[in-house]
């Protein structure tokens, strides 16, 4: 729809029932206006903690809703799990929505290969209701903005499914711990950030963050 800045945006979305294709470059439903900087197989599904709404909104005072932000997914704990947020999930973690087979197909397997980067879509959306200036600078600082999948296994998507973890081939790297490292001014040892320089599935840009980071000998 249009937006700020006489651009074209999908960032507003809304919830819905109905079952929903996902291939490798995302949702079948899904629209990105910037191709350049979202979507794409490396950015093919986002998902956001509903507890970044509930920061945003004890902080500054707001009601924004669920579905603002851009984001395709959102999951809520049951039976005493721990809530899907960048603290709780790391680069490489393999997630399964819905049983193996969904209304006779298989279901979605999404693979986490980085974080979001927040952008000034984030102001424009909110600013077009507050006057609270720079939000998603406060998102920056707070490592609260989501992340993105990419696909490992086609299939159909819907609300209301189990989510099960799959695969976790690297425990350490949580997206908490990774925002940290690459928004800091500090240097590293290398035997610090060269356990992420090996994850193959972290996608390049953060790689060349990080390599940064490497105090020089």
């Amino acid at each position: 729809m249009p937006f700020t800045r006489e651009q074209l945006s999908a960032i507003d979305k809304s919830p819905i029932k109905a079952p929903v294709a996902v291939n490798f470059m995302g949702l079948t439903t899904d629209e990105q206006a910037d191709r350049k900087h979202h979507g794409g197989p490396l950015k093919a599904v986002h998902q956001l903690s509903t507890a970044t709404y509930d920061k945003i909104n004890a902080e500054f005072g707001l009601q924004v809703r669920v579905g603002t932000l851009g984001e395709n997914l959102t999951t809520e704990a049951v039976n005493g799990l721990p809530e899907m947020t960048e603290a709780t999930v790391c680069i490489g973690d393999v997630f399964q929505y819905g049983k193996d087979k969904v209304n006779g197909n298989d279901s979605v397997q999404l693979r986490i290969v980085q974080p979001r980067r927040p952008c000034y879509k984030i102001n424009d959306q909110i600013g077009q209701f507050t006057k609270v200036p720079n939000i998603a600078s406060w998102i920056t600082k707070q490592g609260i903005s989501g992340w993105y999948f990419e696909v490992v296994r086609d299939g159909m998507i819907s609300a209301n499914l189990p989510v099960y973890l799959i695969e976790r081939p690297y425990p350490f790297a949580n997206l908490k711990t990774l925002w940290q490292l690459a928004n800091t001014k500090e240097k590293f040892a290398a035997e610090t950030i060269e356990p992420w320089l090996a994850i193959d599935c972290l996608e390049e840009s953060w790689k060349t963050v990080l390599k940064k980071k490497i105090k020089e000998d």
